[in-house]
């Protein structure tokens, strides 16, 4: 039976205002119902992910459904702590009573996924969403084809769809989406989108999540541990070919280092079989994208790699040297196996050149010296990061991962997650038996002399 999406958005209105959701049994039923559907469509997720981009089932399993798995784990586990009334310290103003927080659902909530990470970039949200209480509709992105029609059988399926759906289409049925009321939105993608969801949100008031992107530095320092740092740097950016979020996007190195870093960069990128035939790459993900990465790629300034292969949707891992800011490269987000190296003499100028930029999702810096971690951390505004490592920082649910400025707003993963669909109910408890009459009239200058002492 077809449903319209403003029939299935009162639907789900209806079964929040029920109460169902707000039982803590029937969301760690549904979170491990889910966790269950996932795990018997493992393997057709696993081929139809493979069709969209030609991805292994050890990078599906690795990047996709492992991070699944261990936040639907998470969440089951930690669900009743989260959900627990808070108490919190009463002020003397208000003696006696007792003062706590109620944490409740938000509502109805709308998740759009993105199609770099198609599964856990359209399903991680929905866990925090459904153990937060919510009732959730999916809109999936419709570029993976075959990822989409996956999500959307799976929990047509399995679960009713005045609690959780999924709805496929095109920019047409987002904007239809997004036309209608939610009480939560949860949307990661470009920012030119962002803007779009932003302001379709505030014509209801309706809170927004959104995890963006930008151009992510990596500093390389004149006292790193060269063959580590190059190592950790090189699996960061040619997973998913490039096509990840927190990607280091261009590289900062020092110039003293700048010769050995670019040879390091050589060897380590020969050290593997970097092609789709191997696993190791994916396919851009469609002919749009693999022309704009070949015209962000200058062949006077190729130091390694450059070659496109149009037919089969690939771009070879390749460096650019002798970049400067004001080239095609450092003007968007590269978003693809393309990593633009720019040298700087003074730490400080190039802090300037990144602050010049809008915030990024992510930065990292690679060092041994305590004195430019901290200047590259305290001086620098981003999302979040690592020392001497890159993108590892999302693998920790302890770190709410989240954006600033363009790169996003809110943040998710773990208990932040469950926070981004909650609302936290302040609640004053007073009893009867005894009233103070300060804030009452008559207005004497005694009261207020009392007053004073106590708010003073």
């Amino acid at each position: 039976m077809e449903y319209s999406i403003e029939n299935i958005v009162n639907d789900q209105r209806n079964f929040f205002r029920s109460g169902a959701t707000r039982s803590i049994d029937f969301r760690v039923q549904q979170l491990k119902k889910l966790r269950s559907v996932i795990k018997t469509y493992e393997e057709e997720m696993v081929e139809g992910i493979a069709l969209d981009f030609k991805k292994s089932e050890f990078d599906t399993y690795t990047n996709e459904l492992s991070i699944l798995y261990h936040d639907l784990d998470e969440a089951i586990k930690k669900i009743k702590r989260w959900s627990k009334v808070q108490r919190v310290g009463t002020n003397l103003l208000n003696f006696p009573a007792r003062s706590y927080i109620i944490p409740e659902p938000l509502g109805v909530a709308l998740v759009i996924g993105a199609w770099n990470y198609p599964y856990q970039l359209s399903l991680a949200p929905i866990i925090p969403a459904i153990a937060a209480g919510c009732t959730v509709i999916l809109k999936p992105s419709e570029i993976p084809s075959n990822t989409s029609r996956i999500m959307a059988n799976m929990i047509a399926n399995n679960f009713d769809h005045n609690f959780l759906a999924v709805v496929e289409g095109d920019v047409d049925t987002t904007t239809e989406l997004l036309e209608q009321r939610f009480d939560k939105i949860f949307f990661t993608g470009s920012t030119t989108v962002g803007r779009v969801v932003y302001q379709a949100a505030a014509k209801h008031l309706t809170p927004v999540t959104l995890e963006l992107g930008g151009k992510s530095p990596a500093f390389i320092t004149e006292n790193c541990s060269m063959k580590m740092s190059v190592k950790r740097l090189v699996w960061a950016k040619l997973l998913n070919s490039g096509q990840t979020c927190v990607a280091p996007d261009y590289i900062m190195v020092h110039h003293s280092v700048e010769k050995s870093f670019l040879e390091a960069l050589k060897v380590e990128i020969e050290k593997t079989d970097y092609s789709l035939e191997a696993g190791t790459m994916v396919q851009i993900i469609n002919d749009k994208n693999v022309e704009r990465l070949a015209k962000l790629i200058d062949p006077a300034k190729i130091h390694y790699g450059g070659q496109v292969d149009r037919t089969n949707r690939f771009v070879e891992p390749t460096v650019l040297k002798g970049v400067s800011f004001d080239d095609p490269v450092m003007q968007e987000e590269v978003f693809g196996p393309i990593l633009p190296v720019i040298v700087y003499h003074d730490l400080s100028d190039a802090i300037q050149q990144v602050k010049d930029l809008p915030r990024p999702l992510s930065c990292y810096v690679f060092t041994h010296d305590d004195q430019i971690k901290e200047r590259v951390l305290r001086e620098l505004s981003f999302g979040g990061g690592a020392v001497n490592d890159a993108m590892m920082h999302i693998s920790n649910p302890k770190l709410p991962f989240g954006g600033v400025g363009n790169s996003g707003m809110g943040a998710y993963h773990g208990e932040a997650g469950f926070k981004s669909f909650t609302h936290y109910k302040s609640i004053l408890d007073k009893p009867t038996w005894l009233e103070f009459g300060m804030k009452y009239y008559p207005q004497t200058p005694t009261k207020l002399k009392w007053i004073k002492r106590l708010l003073g």
